[in-house]
């Protein structure tokens, strides 16, 4: 699993003033590469070459790529204002992470300053005639760059913040921490299923004098602190868990002092909002929030609803093919499980609630049970049965046409059977 530092780093990865401040960083350093390295070229050759063009190439990019950086945040600022109303403000997270849009518009920062640059050291005379040389090679290799980031800009801008593309970064962001949990269940520790369970032989409960969502759990490191004091934890907060200073993170066989206290809150990672990364819980209720505003009166979309069930097979599909390991990577870890019945809880029961008068979603998340519940894994099939029949209870009540609850009946007794 990843460490607490590698995730600090991955977060920091993600921000968008990183990779402008990064690519900004380099396009300082090639004039000063020009300086270093001009007293070192033949003279003569900066005039055969048409070197001495550069001030007006620097001239145009300065002046053009600043309208397009203004324009390129102007355009991202609306998609994800448009992206909020529309589909779910939990989603714009990963549009704002998103790395095409990050590199499109740090390529366009940094050309911007790289130009600001280069007029500066020309109009100073820095680097002298053969340095100029330098410079129009690094201003030759910006203008390819943006040519090729221009490109991709286009192609990608007409997508940005639609539906669809939103609800597939959701998705991937799902199956990737899916798959993640897959890989390593119970975060490479043994299974902890019940309630109740967690406290038999972990009397001592440990608490974070903090309020807010655990966001990633370091068990690499909690496991080598158990190691260290011959102790076993039970790990009582997944990621995803709202906890508070009267809510346990874990419970230990001994009673802790200050600094065990202090070693075990500070694997646990909290944060005001939940991440995608550790809690694939929060992806599929991601998607059942697509779904449910989708379904609102004043959006009245059932086509969307109906394209997150089919993304919510996919990813169950993935989920059921999976097989469990029998040995945990930290034997001194106990760790919830993740069960079936809460991924298709968060996703499927908003929809079969805000959807139960209408008889295509109604058809469609039938079909959807009756997918789950002949895969071959059999992890979904108790629970499609059981949102099956949820389901067509909903309908049964909300519906007043008859011929549509017949439609919905016959679709659930296939199901059913």
């Amino acid at each position: 699993m990843t460490s607490r530092w590698s995730w600090l780093v991955s977060l920091l990865g993600r921000q968008l003033w990183f990779r402008a401040a990064l690519i900004s960083l380099l396009a300082v350093l090639a004039p000063i590469v020009a300086i270093l390295t001009g007293p070192y070229i033949p003279s003569g050759v900066s005039q055969k070459i048409g070197a001495d063009s550069v001030g007006q190439i620097l001239d145009i990019l300065a002046s053009s790529m600043l309208a397009v950086t203004t324009f390129s945040l102007t355009t991202m600022v609306s998609a994800y204002s448009a992206a909020t109303t529309s589909v779910t403000p939990r989603a714009t997270k990963l549009m704002i992470e998103d790395t095409t849009s990050q590199n499109v518009l740090a390529a366009f920062l940094g050309s911007f300053l790289f130009s600001l640059v280069g007029i500066i050291t020309l109009a100073m005379n820095l680097q002298g005639e053969n340095g100029r040389l330098v410079l129009f090679v690094f201003t030759l290799i910006v203008v390819m760059i943006i040519v090729v980031t221009l490109v991709r800009w286009i192609d990608y801008v007409v997508r940005l913040g639609r539906v669809n593309e939103t609800t597939r970064e959701v998705e991937e962001a799902t199956e990737k921490a899916l798959v993640a949990w897959i890989e390593r269940p119970n975060l490479g520790g043994g299974s902890l299923p019940a309630e109740a369970d967690r406290q038999v032989g972990h009397d001592h409960p440990v608490f974070i004098p903090a309020v807010g969502y655990v966001r990633h759990i370091d068990v690499a490191a909690l496991a080598e602190w158990a190691d260290a004091r011959q102790a076993t934890v039970s790990v009582a907060a997944l990621p995803g868990t709202l906890v508070d200073p009267t809510r346990p993170v874990a419970y230990l066989t001994f009673a802790p002092d200050d600094d065990d206290v202090a070693a075990i809150c500070e694997v646990f990672m909290l944060g005001k909002e939940r991440s995608f990364d550790q809690d694939p819980r929060f992806g599929f209720s991601v998607l059942a929030e697509i779904a449910s505003r989708a379904l609102s009166p004043a959006i009245n979309d059932p086509g969307t609803a109906i394209d997150v069930i089919s993304r919510a097979i996919r990813l169950l599909t993935v989920w059921d093919k999976a097989q469990v390991s029998g040995t945990p990577a930290y034997p001194r870890l106990f760790v919830p499980a993740l069960t079936t019945e809460e991924l298709l809880d968060d996703v499927f029961t908003p929809i079969a609630r805000d959807g139960a008068g209408i008889v295509e979603v109604q058809i469609r998340l039938q079909k959807a049970f009756g997918a789950l519940a002949r895969q071959q894994g059999g992890r979904c099939r108790t629970a499609a049965g059981r949102h099956s029949r949820m389901a067509l209870g909903r309908a049964e009540h909300a519906m007043t046409f008859d011929p549509d609850r017949e439609r919905v009946r016959k679709a659930a007794a296939e199901v059913l059977a």
